[in-house]
């Protein structure tokens, strides 16, 4: 497995993750490769978005991290980074979480960021889970959601 920051040809492999999680029942929303461009790939807020590639090329996974700006979408405060994990349930529980936040982790600091929210479902035990074991501790509840923050080294 390897990992690598995404490309704009990225956007059909990584609308296919989220397909696979969608029909697994844990995502509410399909999407399309052009959603992927304009929100993860081209997003104008983008720190990063990493891919871990399988040795056929395959995507298993993507992490992206925004810069929050004033009037985000969640509601994060401003200058904080924004993480996103998303993983083919068929790639679940073989590193590949640890692999890309490791990555957007260089990222984060490389921008200069002190913390990361991560805005999790409330239902979503297994995001629950992967962001804990991190290093983000919860700072918030939100109806249906949890919020959780990484405090980087400032």
């Amino acid at each position: 497995m390897s990992f690598r920051s995404a490309q704009d040809s990225d956007a059909e492999g990584i609308a296919s993750v989220l397909q696979d999680l969608f029909d697994a029942g844990k995502r509410r929303k399909s999407c399309t490769a052009e959603f992927v461009l304009g929100h993860y790939i081209s997003h104008p807020d983008r720190i990063g978005c990493t891919v871990a590639v399988d040795q056929g090329g395959r995507i298993l996974g993507f992490q992206s991290l925004r810069h929050a700006v004033a009037g985000n979408p969640y509601d994060v405060a401003v200058g904080w980074g924004i993480i996103g994990t998303h993983i083919r349930p068929s790639a679940a529980r073989r590193g590949v979480g640890r692999g890309l936040f490791a990555q957007t982790l260089d990222a984060a600091l490389g921008f200069g960021l002190t913390s990361i929210d991560a805005t999790i479902g409330a239902d979503n035990a297994e995001g629950l889970a992967y962001y804990e074991a991190m290093g983000f501790r919860e700072y918030r509840q939100l109806e249906g959601a949890v919020s959780k923050v990484y405090q980087l080294p400032s």
